[in-house]
């Protein structure tokens, strides 16, 4: 388990890389963000965004998959108070594959819950060009080491 203790700023990784299909950006589209350029291949060619691509919220739910499957599987997070921004770059285009590098910047402990650590977080989606798709900066709830737990080696 990693705890709160094991993140210290710089820590950095990078998820495993996804491929995005036509199929998936429709879908939440059509649930979620149904605007044509999300929606319609011919509309979205003849849009600002010159092809079918993902909605931005699409892309920020990728985003966290990729880093829960990395990371929050085995750390003991307690949620977020919020993201502090959030910045689409460019469109995440059908047939792009991305990966997130993200890399703590500040780490504290909680004020008001001994228990628990603050770690604040950039999130970068780069595609297999290297092109910054998305940036996120958001603060991350950890649980403190408890006593007896070994430290994380790395992560």
């Amino acid at each position: 388990m990693i705890y709160w203790e094991d993140v210290t700023p710089g820590t950095t990784f990078t998820t495993a890389a996804r491929t995005i299909s036509k199929e998936e950006i429709i879908e939440f589209a059509s649930e979620y963000d149904a605007q044509p350029f999300h929606l319609d291949e011919e509309a979205a060619k003849s849009s600002i965004l010159g092809g079918l691509c993902a909605s931005g919220w699409h892309s920020c739910a990728i985003a966290m998959r990729l880093v829960y499957d990395r990371f929050h599987i085995n750390a003991a997070t307690q949620g977020s108070p919020g993201i502090t921004e959030c910045r689409w770059k460019k469109p995440l285009y059908a047939g792009e594959t991305v990966k997130i590098k993200v890399t703590c910047i500040d780490a504290r402990p909680s004020k008001s819950r001994p228990a628990m650590g603050l770690t604040n977080w950039t999130w970068e989606m780069i595609n297999a060009k290297g092109d910054t798709i998305m940036t996120i900066e958001s603060w991350l709830m950890m649980g403190r080491r408890p006593d007896g737990a070994a430290p994380v080696e790395a992560i």
